[in-house]
């Protein structure tokens, strides 16, 4: 069981967050010309298409945003589930010669990561990947650092990151749990 502990974000500071990372992916790269937008399945996606749209309303220009499940890529899928839930992944374009920016809500160790890139490299190989992240929390087993972060949240490893999204939440906040009786 989960005990709520801070409030890290409230959904203005989501949304600030959201648009100085979209200020910094345009100047980084000059633009958005041959990019894929890619969430991680589940709220990676909804972040997704939030950059999107704030990119519409910047460069009127829309960003193809695709849906990456790497269910069946992670490493912990045996300690997590009998039944893994898979989900869809839906990119939208061929994503060979592409540049591709990977956008997940939390990074923790950076296996979720590791499984997005092999599962993204099954489908071909982009010219770059790029990683965005809401927050991240510290904590690294891989070499794998985000190029984009919208707030960096140090935690112990006994506490949960939620980000929560209205979209399957019905609020938008980041808040830190802790597990009861740690």
């Amino acid at each position: 069981m989960l005990k709520e502990k801070a409030k890290v974000m409230n959904e203005q500071e989501m949304e600030r967050a959201l648009k100085r990372m979209s200020h910094e992916i345009l100047e980084k790269n000059r633009g958005l010309r041959d990019m894929i937008l890619v969430g991680i399945q589940r709220r990676g996606v909804y972040l997704a298409n939030r950059l999107r749209d704030i990119f519409i309303g910047l460069e009127s220009l829309k960003v193809p945003t695709g849906v990456l499940d790497i269910t069946l890529y992670r490493d912990d899928l045996t300690l997590l589930h009998d039944q893994p839930v898979v989900h869809s992944t839906a990119i939208p374009e061929d994503v060979n010669a592409r540049r591709i920016l990977l956008v997940d809500d939390v990074l923790y160790t950076g296996r979720t990561i590791r499984a997005a890139l092999d599962a993204l490299m099954d489908l071909g190989r982009p010219s770059w990947v790029q990683l965005a992240v809401l927050i991240d929390r510290g904590h690294r087993e891989l070499p794998i650092h985000p190029d984009y972060v919208g707030r960096s949240v140090p935690t112990s490893k006994n506490e949960v990151v939620e980000v929560r999204v209205k979209e399957l939440d019905g609020l938008d906040e980041v808040v830190i749990c802790e597990r009861e009786g740690s």
